[in-house]
């Protein structure tokens, strides 16, 4: 598995900690959790992954609540959830990486991590945001 990816899955549980434990970003950005020992290159990439998801957190749930329909973020899974706001974040924030490799690993992430019908969910909400990110750029 690539570094990347790892720091995906790290940001996967770090904001999943943040969410249902209510624990402070610092906190959890100490990685003392982590039962694997990880490269400084992975465990930074989750790092900004994790706080820049917490700093627009704001910006981000109001661009994943437009394509919720009939539902708010307080119904989605923690996982879902949080998979949804590191994307998000990459979508807008991290131009070095494609869309396309985003959603991507959005899709797998949710695929093990989350229920049968999670990677569906994941998909169609990030394509639907960067489909609008898309026409904002126009």
């Amino acid at each position: 598995m690539g570094s990347r990816r790892s720091a995906r899955i790290i940001a996967l549980q770090a904001l999943y900690q943040i969410d249902i434990c209510e624990k402070c970003v610092d906190d959890v950005l100490g990685f003392e959790w982590l039962q694997k020992e990880y490269d400084s290159k992975t465990l930074g990439f989750a790092e900004t992954l994790v706080r820049g998801s917490m700093e627009h957190r704001s910006f981000i749930d109001s661009v994943i609540m437009t394509q919720l329909e009939h539902w708010d973020l307080g119904r989605l899974s923690y996982v879902d959830r949080a998979i949804l706001r590191f994307s998000t974040y990459s979508l807008f924030f991290q131009d070095d990486v494609p869309d396309t490799v985003i959603i991507n690993e959005a899709i797998d992430i949710a695929k093990i991590f989350g229920t049968d019908d999670s990677y569906r969910f994941v998909n169609g909400v990030l394509d639907g945001i960067r489909k609008e990110k898309e026409k904002r750029k126009i």
